[in-house]
């Protein structure tokens, strides 16, 4: 999908769903520190959404702060399953229409669940845009009742 498409897609299902979004561009970063800085953001400000396979081929999107990793064993027992996993680039990519990096679940090719750290609640959040180059900023709390997320303590500090 080119980026025209993508940033139309992701305006488009936003709007649908009454959700205000800021699409802005930006230099490309090869890290979510680079974005971070080239943003003047900290990394507790980009959500990451982290695109998780479950046994059945279904997926769901977790939605976790930059300054923090996905708890495994928190979303297995939140979901109520044995094994998650994130997929391979390629399955991940037809499982929401985005290459990794620019994930969101805004305009996913399919509307799977959302799970909301509790983390990111209350807070202007950036995060993929559908498209590299660019990032997108939303409310969380708009966000989370627009797809409605369940939100949960579902992270852990990252490793240094």
């Amino acid at each position: 999908m080119t980026t025209p498409d993508a940033l139309a897609r992701v305006r488009y299902a936003a709007a649908a769903r009454g959700l205000e979004i800021e699409l802005r561009e930006r230099p490309a970063a090869s890290s979510l520190h680079e974005a971070a800085a080239l943003l003047g953001l900290t990394l507790a400000d980009i959500v990451k959404t982290l695109v998780v396979k479950r046994s059945d081929d279904s997926y769901l999107f977790a939605l976790i702060p930059g300054d923090r990793a996905i708890s495994w064993p928190k979303l297995r027992a939140l979901v109520g399953v044995n094994k998650l996993r994130l997929p391979e680039p390629e399955l991940a990519l037809a499982a929401t229409g985005y290459e990794r990096g620019t994930i969101t679940p805004i305009g996913s090719a399919q509307d799977w669940p959302v799970y909301a750290d509790a983390s990111i609640a209350g807070r202007r959040i950036a995060m993929g845009a559908g498209a590299h180059g660019y990032s997108l900023f939303v409310d969380a709390d708009d966000l989370i009742a627009a797809y409605q997320a369940v939100v949960a303590d579902i992270s852990q500090p990252a490793a240094p």
